[in-house]
């Protein structure tokens, strides 16, 4: 008896510890579920949150139109790829602050917040081309399922359907290191003007895997789209003046980023990297699109025959110094004083006395 008695409560134990271990064990796997579901709520972290995306003002609008480049009507045109690495000194305004602080955000901050507002579209990346259709307009709840990006639904108040929530610390713009930035080199002939224009962009994330760093464009922007935002936006381009005199819009526009070809418009539709097998073979046919680039500005304008302007100069010159040479000195006319006549020193006789 004393037996069946130890085995009761023996098995009586185990009964009770047995569903909080598999419930301790549900939780944990639940816990590892929802970290890597892209589907997992963020919690409280999100409970207000402000949008920091600077408004489109008519003025913006007004701008936009005005700084838009029509390049319809351009003689000349050359279709350039760009990649630019956000890792480079020159390319920084783009990439900080990773976090918002202070209401100043990066570029990719900026883009992924009007995404969520639905104040902009972006569009599927395609390998080998840009379709800009709405058939390839990407989806923003799609977008955060692909990239695993974590979110909060809320329903809007009056049937306005349903805002994703997304926090800071969420957003991966630590991850986007990269941009491909498409931009046309056109001469305007009707205009004599020779310019360069930014098409659109392309944010590439980086993820680090079991297979090491994977490179993943995440879609196509039109950067007219994005200009009245950006172009409100001052950023901060040197260390050692650290006035922001410059908005996101003056660092494309100026061309003040650094950035590698990887690709012209051609008609085989090839990249540097499909005829190109070394480095070096890389390197070199870059330097060779640049100075071609170079040259076209260059031959557009015929520059004055520099011998012509030197001995026109030199003649110029001469005929100043020997007209200065040549003149006589100016003579001073001298004022001849009259003599004061001497005073008589007899007497004069009187009329009266002259009978």
């Amino acid at each position: 008896m004393k037996h069946l008695y130890y085995i009761a409560i023996l098995g009586g134990f185990l009964f009770t510890v047995n569903p909080a271990f598999a419930q301790e064990e549900g939780q944990s796997q639940q816990q590892t579920q929802q970290r890597r579901s892209p589907r997992a709520t963020t919690g409280s972290r999100v409970e207000t949150q402000e949008s920091n995306v600077p408004e489109l003002t008519v003025r913006a609008q007004n701008m936009n139109e005005h700084l838009t480049q029509d390049i319809g009507n351009a003689r000349w045109m050359r279709v350039i790829y760009r990649e630019v690495d956000l890792t480079k000194e020159q390319n920084a305004p783009l990439y900080y602050p990773v976090r918002p602080i202070n209401k100043q955000m990066n570029l990719f901050t900026i883009i992924f917040r009007l995404l969520g507002e639905n104040k902009i579209s972006a569009y599927e990346y395609l390998d080998g081309y840009e379709d800009f259709s709405p058939s390839h307009q990407v989806n923003f709840k799609d977008l955060l399922d692909r990239f695993y990006i974590l979110y909060k639904e809320e329903t809007v108040p009056g049937g306005g359907g349903v805002k994703y929530v997304i926090d800071d610390s969420d957003v991966p713009s630590e991850e986007v290191k990269a941009y491909y930035v498409k931009e046309a080199w056109y001469f305007d002939q009707h205009n004599s003007v020779f310019d360069v224009k930014t098409l659109a962009i392309s944010p590439i994330l980086f993820n680090a895997g079991d297979m090491g760093e994977q490179r993943m464009p995440m879609f196509w922007l039109p950067y007219e789209s994005i200009r009245p935002y950006v172009s409100t936006v001052p950023i901060m381009t040197s260390n050692i003046n650290n006035a922001k005199t410059f908005t996101i819009d003056d660092y494309f526009r100026k061309r003040m980023f650094a950035g590698d070809i990887v690709k012209t418009e051609n008609l085989m539709n090839r990249n540097l990297q499909q005829y190109c097998s070394t480095p070096d073979s890389m390197s070199r046919e870059q330097a060779r699109i640049e100075k071609e680039l170079t040259m076209f500005r260059e031959s557009l304008w015929v520059p004055e025959d520099t011998a012509t302007v030197a001995a026109s100069t030199n003649k110029e010159s001469k005929g100043r110094v020997k007209s200065v040479r040549g003149q006589a000195p100016a003579k001073q006319k001298t004022v001849k004083q009259k003599a004061s006549k001497p005073e008589k020193s007899a007497p004069t006789r009187s009329v009266r006395r002259t009978r």
